[in-house]
C-alpha cells in the first residue's frame, strides 16, 4: 500500500507581506509487518527444511522481509 503525506511550511514572504505555503509531497511505500515476516520466514524454513537445506533462521527471515518488500512494489 503506498501513502503520501504532504506537509505544508512557511515560504517566502512576498513583497505585501502575505505568507505563502509551499506543499512537500512525500511518497512511502509500506513496510511488511513484523508478524507478516514471521509467517513467510516460516514458510521458508518449512520449505528449505523439506528440500534438506541448511539454513539459519536469520537468513529466513532477511530473505522473508526481501521477498514481501519487492511483491509491495
Amino acid at each position: 500500500m503506498k501513502t503520501s503525506k504532504t506537509i505544508s511550511r512557511p515560504g517566502k514572504t512576498s513583497g505585501n507581506k502575505e505568507q505563502e505555503k509551499s506543499k512537500i509531497v512525500i511518497n512511502s511505500k509500506s513496510v511488511p509487518g513484523e508478524d507478516e515476516i514471521r509467517e513467510k520466514a516460516a514458510e521458508i524454513y518449512h520449505q528449505r527444511i523439506d528440500r534438506g537445506e541448511n539454513g539459519t533462521a536469520e537468513n529466513d527471515w532477511l530473505e522473508a522481509e526481501a521477498y514481501l518488500k519487492d511483491s509491495e512494489r
